[in-house]
């Protein structure tokens, strides 16, 4: 069983930072009647989100990708408590660590060569 580098977690977090930004400038254009100014941001954000993933160093992009979806999950719960203002619930962070825990067993779990 391998540990996940150091670099992997950084590249995951900053992913994470640029999908939800990018997916929240399209949301506040269209659910908080926001500027469509703010498209321009958030296409540029969810571009380098997609750039981000491909730093991750795995044999397979849809692993790299699902991995990541547990780090996404608890990157959402983190923006909603810290950018709107709602607390995550037990059963949000109880999802989140399930999760999480899945997504260690796709980068973790031994492979045969």
């Amino acid at each position: 069983m391998t540990a996940l580098p150091t670099s992997t977690l950084v590249v995951y977090a900053l992913a994470a930072l640029a999908e939800i930004a990018g997916c929240f400038a399209v949301w506040a254009v269209i659910k908080l009647d926001a500027s469509r100014w703010w498209l321009l941001p958030g296409l540029a954000s969810l571009a380098l989100f997609a750039y981000a993933l491909t730093l991750v160093e795995a044999e397979f992009a849809g692993r790299a990708y699902a991995a990541y979806g547990g780090v996404y999950i608890l990157a959402s719960l983190l923006w909603m408590w810290g950018a709107e203002g709602a607390r995550p619930d037990g059963y949000d962070l109880a999802g989140a660590a399930l999760c999480l825990l899945g997504a260690g067993v796709i980068l973790w779990a031994p492979r045969a060569a």
